[in-house]
């Protein structure tokens, strides 16, 4: 009898211990369900945080769909805005001289800058990125590279005596790519360096100051509507212009360009110039801007029977 009555108060408390246990478990998975939620949010949270950081650090990810060696450049479609980050560029050539611009030239679209390199320079990738292509192109670039860049442009090296950078290649800004050269479609010895955004063609100088070495702002806020005529104004103030180059100092209007002459880092001689629109002569240009054919032909080095052509630049003063 007594040895019954122990073995139910055990049972009775094997059941207690058990149910107790189970009630503190269940509170402890309760108490514990809201901390569960809040750390998936976090990860969430997270893993936005990266995909966001990982986009914003290679923005050529939502640009470019494809992934190819075929084709120099195709053009898409482009956005109507996109931010740039030109910061830790590095300049592809030390040269300072431009020997022709971007734009119109001998009756075609001359799609990059042409700067003044001797064969076996070294180039260096503009910016940190990808090589999408190294190819020989004889009726054209010569010896080319090709760069995809994290910041979304690509961009073009040719004519080069050498290509160093292989296909598929992951350079920095800075790593030498290729030697300068005279390959190709070619009159003499020089780089050929295009920018394009999505396969389409930007003025290097909107982004570039090749004479100072430098990029013209941390970042260039490409827009689709202004970006043709910001190509136009970039030749007036970073490129050659009647065989030298310029900085600005103001433009007012459209006709008139004032920029300064770069003899110094002090510019002393203000020059004035006025842009050819349709119908200008040289009689009506000395007329509005009180001056004389004589003494327009003096100053361009031109002759009266001179024909202009539309977007020209004619100094005045």
């Amino acid at each position: 009898m007594q040895q019954n009555q122990i073995l139910k108060i055990l049972f009775t408390a094997v059941i207690l211990i058990t149910t107790l246990t189970s009630a503190k478990a269940q509170d402890m998975l309760a108490r514990q369900a809201p901390v569960d939620r809040k750390m998936k949010a976090v990860d969430t949270l997270t893993l936005r945080d990266l995909i966001y950081r990982e986009q914003l650090a290679s923005p050529a990810a939502d640009l470019y769909e494809n992934w190819d060696n075929v084709f120099a450049h195709k053009a898409t479609e482009l956005p109507d805005s996109f931010l740039i980050d030109l910061r830790d560029f590095c300049m592809p050539t030390p040269s300072r001289i431009v020997t022709s611009n971007f734009g119109a030239r001998w009756g075609r679209q001359h799609k990059g800058i042409d700067l003044k390199v001797y064969t076996g320079d070294t180039i260096r990738a503009a910016f940190k990125g990808k090589v999408r292509m190294v190819k020989y192109d004889r009726r054209g670039y010569g010896n080319y590279i090709v760069i995809r860049h994290d910041n979304g442009l690509e961009t073009i090296y040719a004519h080069l005596s050498r290509s160093i950078a292989q296909e598929e290649q992951e350079v920095e800004a800075g790593d030498v790519i290729g030697l300068g050269g005279n390959t190709g479609r070619s009159t003499g010895s020089h780089l050929h360096f295009e920018t394009r955004l999505c396969g389409v063609a930007l003025n290097p100088a909107i982004l570039f100051d090749f004479r100072n070495q430098d990029i013209v702002a941390d970042t260039y806020l490409f827009r689709k509507d202004t970006y043709k005529e910001e190509g136009r104004y970039a030749n007036l103030v970073r490129g050659k212009v009647n065989g030298g180059a310029y900085t600005r100092e103001q433009v007012t209007g459209e006709e008139e360009v004032i920029v300064k002459t770069i003899d110094s880092d002090e510019p002393r001689v203000r020059t004035r110039y006025h842009k050819v629109k349709k119908g200008d002569t040289l009689s009506s240009i000395a007329k509005k801007h009180g001056t004389t054919i004589n003494k327009l032909c003096k100053l361009n080095g031109i002759s009266k029977s001179k024909r202009l052509k539309l977007g020209q630049i004619i100094r005045y003063t």
